[in-house]
């Protein structure tokens, strides 16, 4: 971004809303990201539930199938 020389900069009403909404469209976005990196995809849940219960199977001797 370009530096402003001057000590003050006159805004437009569509200046402070094009700003309003590239705040809100970034907040929005951040709110995507961490919510889908804190996701845990279903097929690693469903592999760690039958991993387990194949070690708990197989610590009281059953083979597990």
């Amino acid at each position: 971004m370009t530096a402003m020389t001057s000590h003050q900069i006159s805004t437009t009403a569509v200046d402070r809303a094009l700003l309003r909404t590239a705040s809100a469209l970034d907040a929005f976005v951040a709110g995507r990201v961490q919510r889908r990196a804190a996701a845990t995809p279903v097929a690693a849940i469903q592999h760690d539930a039958s991993r387990t219960q194949a070690q708990a199977l197989a610590a009281i001797g059953i083979m597990p199938r």
